[in-house]
């Protein structure tokens, strides 16, 4: 119900702000420019979106077809059971989802966007299955989709890169905040989505996880930040993928060992690849089109003129107002707020503030609406309850954070 009024209401504030360019400000292409961007996104949304993944999900999902025939995937759910059952207690014990879950974010964490998503979209289905009613999105689905939305990632790689492309002074001097940032967003999903659904998060199996996932962060944290940009940017990589592909290489030889046809499994589990990107195909058009209406009727443009002025009005530092933007665009589109990000080091300077605070906001959380049309709509999901609600709410975190760690690494 929350995504519908928001899907309309992206439409009818472009509408408005449109008559108002046109007839007071008399910019006559701007309906123009908003019927261009519905028909570029929409095409962005099938051919530089499901195609290409439509590959990536055949590739996959046969591989963890390969990894659930072997074991492998039974064998992450026991390791991270005790922890998964305290967020998702309506999961069955040592069920192969819980594997599926933790690898997605492992995925997640390491920048490995080729690989998450069709981790997640396969844990998707298999909660799915167990969700007794198939159009409500269940408890568990939203915790998914709200751990998914706060975009927790330890190696924000492309950030460091663009900054360096870009001529920053020191390009990963912004890698402890943006970790900082992201985890503070992953952290509150969890609260939030534990609270509405009333979850005992005061146990010892849940602090001692989080506790233990700070003590692995900060120990990569001091070790990333005693590198060289340079190697620190080549360190990540060979980290990133030789992970990926030694969970690979396990699945095969833990088939082999268990005697699993193999080629067969992969072929099994890939037949579902395509299958599950066109069915995702109205979900992506739909958001997307509406996101680039808001955007291209200038609506985000006079959303930020009016927020300066209200903080001017409180007697507030403005400086952090340049850079909302790419914060405002964070949860719609990926590729815009990537764009807002570099336009504004190019505007403002790599180093400068609102360029360096750009980046927090790029690495700070995630696509939250692409998500939850993609993970949803994968599996028929109509009515999302309180997730685009938990999702808004993680990323209001991780924008929060990134604001006070701007100026407090920065000024």
């Amino acid at each position: 119900m929350v995504l519908n009024y928001i899907w309309i209401g992206f439409f009818l504030v472009a509408f408005l702000v449109g008559l108002v360019q046109l007839l007071i400000f008399q910019d006559y292409g701007v309906f123009e420019r908003i019927m261009t961007s519905s028909f570029d996104m929409a095409k962005f949304a099938i051919m530089d979106i499901s195609l290409p993944l439509a590959g990536v999900m055949t590739l996959w999902l046969g591989i963890l077809n390969i990894g659930e025939k072997a074991g492998a995937i039974r064998v992450l759910a026991k390791i991270t059971g005790p922890f998964f059952h305290k967020l998702f207690p309506e999961l069955p014990k040592d069920h192969p989802v819980h594997g599926q879950l933790l690898m997605n974010f492992s995925a997640n964490m390491l920048g490995l966007d080729n690989a998450a998503t069709p981790m997640g979209l396969k844990a998707m289905q298999s909660l799915q299955e167990l969700n007794p009613d198939k159009e409500t999105a269940s408890n568990a689905q939203i915790m998914f989709l709200a751990l998914n939305t706060s975009g927790l990632t330890i190696i924000p790689v492309s950030i460091l890169a663009q900054r360096s492309i870009l001529g920053a002074v020191n390009p990963t001097d912004v890698f402890i905040p943006i970790l900082i940032a992201t985890y503070v967003s992953t952290v509150t999903a969890i609260i939030y989505v534990g609270l509405r659904q009333r979850l005992n998060l005061l146990n010892k199996t849940v602090i001692g996880w989080i506790g233990g996932i700070t003590l692995a962060l900060t120990a990569l944290v001091a070790w990333f930040s005693s590198l060289s940009p340079e190697v620190m940017s080549r360190a990540s990589g060979i980290v990133s993928n030789l992970l990926i592909f030694c969970i690979i290489i396990a699945f095969l030889l833990g088939a082999l060992y268990k005697k699993v046809n193999v080629w067969d499994a992969f072929v099994d589990g890939a037949k579902s690849g395509f299958e599950t990107s066109v069915k995702i195909i109205p979900y992506l058009v739909g958001m997307l089109v509406g996101i680039g209406v808001f955007r291209a009727s200038g609506a985000m443009e006079l959303l930020i003129k009016g927020i300066s002025w209200l903080v001017a009005a409180c007697g507030f530092d403005t400086r952090f107002v340049e850079s909302l933007p790419t914060a405002f665009m964070k949860p719609l589109s990926g590729s815009g707020a990537r764009a807002m990000m570099v336009e504004a080091m190019k505007t403002y300077g790599p180093d400068s503030f609102s360029g360096r605070l750009s980046c927090l906001f790029q690495g700070a959380a995630d696509t939250t609406f692409y998500i939850i049309a993609l993970y949803f709509g994968s599996v028929g999901i109509k009515n999302t309850r309180y997730a685009v609600v938990a999702g808004l709410v993680a990323d209001l975190a991780g924008v929060l954070a990134a604001i006070l760690l701007a100026y407090l690494f920065f000024t």
